[in-house]
């Protein structure tokens, strides 16, 4: 049993983690920059220790973070996802300093992070992939003449690329000429590397992922799989579980695909097999994220398994507590990122304070925050300040209570992301559960809503101008 967890993460996730070692009676170690020296995770924490003045740089440095586990005598590191959590440095330090790292071993992540050596990986497994290149690209030239043997549309991707970063469509030569280096450099930036393949592109795709946990003992499942398809610029905004656009025998197929995929490569702890979906219903494998995904949260909506609860099991070297058979889906599941964004301004940053700010309730409804009430949203880290779930039995009455729940939800002080999901949720392909990838882009008069103050904001307001008024 692990005593002390450092969690090298931050926002939402860190507060979730926060949660899962309070219920297995194990004390968590925070850490924050300057900018975060007032974050809710430094708050819930048992214990929280500054990293430094920078408000990145901290949460980049492994060897510093390793160390500070070792000082306070953490027995366990959990990475949560984003930062260094998909890095296999941080996993070899772990183990060299006998740390256990909450993920899959350095081995597995660096192999998994290089989307060639997955493309193969999958290949040998019988795995479907998208056609493409089987090794980096050595100039443009090359590319050319692989593009037009496979066909075009194609795409030019980071061969250590992830999160939506180091990918460009291309629809014939002049397109991919023009790219070619500018996804170079992308890719040098984002990941060090100036590595970059392409695959076809594969037209009107649904974003399907497959949720699993592998044990050190063998045991590998799959939780069901959750439908990313409402992205934008390739990055997910409302994540759904199951997918309304499978049946069960394609969720059966592809929940296989996932378990061989895992098992191929000797995975271990919870990891995302993502796939996409073409028009004809065929799956194409995408990538392996070998870390905790945001969207877990639907996952564990429906099935009722405590994912993080299970990554620190297994971790612990303790075998998986149920067999493949034994989890049950219950109902459909959605969630939010409730960004602090003006989609009106097209999706900009809105940091700021957080004047007021109160969750929904109810049934079926949860909310992983960061924020609260006088908190200031630093500029310095990611936008999503909140992730809102609801769960219903049936998908009619999933929209409406995802519909409720979001014109509950009140964060003011900052622009949200939410009147621009509840334009969402009144598009007839997306209440009939068929779209794809192109959605946002299909649908641009979405962030033309009307913006009003809500009346219990403008009561607030009367209010305190009132009780100012009385205290002279």
């Amino acid at each position: 049993m692990f005593k002390r967890i450092l969690i090298a993460n931050r926002g939402e996730i860190a507060v979730r983690i926060v949660r899962a070692c309070q219920e297995a009676g194990i004390e968590s170690v925070a850490i924050y920059s300057d900018a975060d020296r007032h974050a809710l995770h430094v708050k819930k924490a048992d214990e929280a220790y500054n990293i430094g003045p920078d408000p990145v740089a901290g949460y980049l440095n492994a060897h510093r973070i390793v160390n500070l586990a070792v000082a306070t005598g953490c027995d366990a590191l959990h990475p949560g996802y984003g930062f260094l959590s998909e890095n296999p440095e941080l996993a070899r330090i772990c183990a060299r300093r006998g740390v256990k790292f909450i993920g899959p071993s350095e081995q597995v992540i660096r192999s998994m992070g290089n989307k060639i050596e997955a493309r193969l990986s999958m290949q040998k497994a019988a795995v479907p992939v998208v056609p493409g290149g089987d090794s980096s690209l050595s100039s443009l030239e090359e590319a050319l003449a692989l593009a037009q043997n496979i066909g075009f549309p194609i795409m030019l991707k980071a061969t250590s690329g992830g999160g939506g970063r180091g990918i460009r469509r291309c629809n014939d030569r002049g397109e991919l000429k023009r790219n070619y280096e500018r996804v170079l450099s992308e890719a040098r930036k984002a990941f060090g590397s100036a590595e970059v393949f392409l695959e076809k592109c594969v037209d009107r795709p649904r974003h399907i992922e497959v949720q699993i946990l592998a044990d050190e003992h063998g045991n590998v499942v799959h939780l069901f799989e959750r439908d990313c398809s409402i992205q934008r610029r390739h990055q997910k905004l409302i994540e759904i579980a199951p997918s309304p656009q499978l049946d069960d025998d394609q969720r059966r197929l592809i929940g296989e695909y996932a378990i061989r995929a895992a098992r191929a490569v000797g995975y271990q702890n919870a990891g995302t097999v993502e796939f996409l979906m073409d028009e004809d219903g065929n799956f194409h494998f995408m990538e392996m994220n070998t870390r905790l995904q945001v969207e877990h949260t639907v996952t564990e909506s429906i099935t009722g398994i405590d994912i993080v609860g299970e990554q620190i099991r297994i971790a612990e070297g303790k075998p998986l507590g149920f067999t493949q058979a034994e989890i049950q889906r219950r109902g459909y599941a959605m969630q939010f990122r409730i960004n602090a964004e003006d989609p009106k301004n097209d999706f900009l940053p809105s940091f700021g304070r957080i004047t007021r700010y109160f969750a929904p309730g109810g049934p079926g409804v949860r909310t992983d925050a960061a924020i609260y009430t006088g908190y200031t949203i630093p500029p310095y880290y990611d936008s999503m300040c909140a992730k809102l779930t609801v769960w219903s039995l049936h998908w009619e009455g999933l929209l409406r209570r995802a519909s409720r729940a979001l014109q509950d939800t009140g964060v003011y002080g900052v622009k949200t992301t939410i009147p621009y999901y509840l334009e969402v949720l009144k598009v007839d392909a997306f209440r009939s559960g068929r779209f794809d990838t192109g959605f946002v882009a299909q649908h641009p008069q979405l962030v033309n809503y009307k913006t009003s103050r809500p009346a219990r904001e403008l009561a607030a307001v009367v209010a305190a101008a009132l009780a100012a008024h009385a205290g002279h």
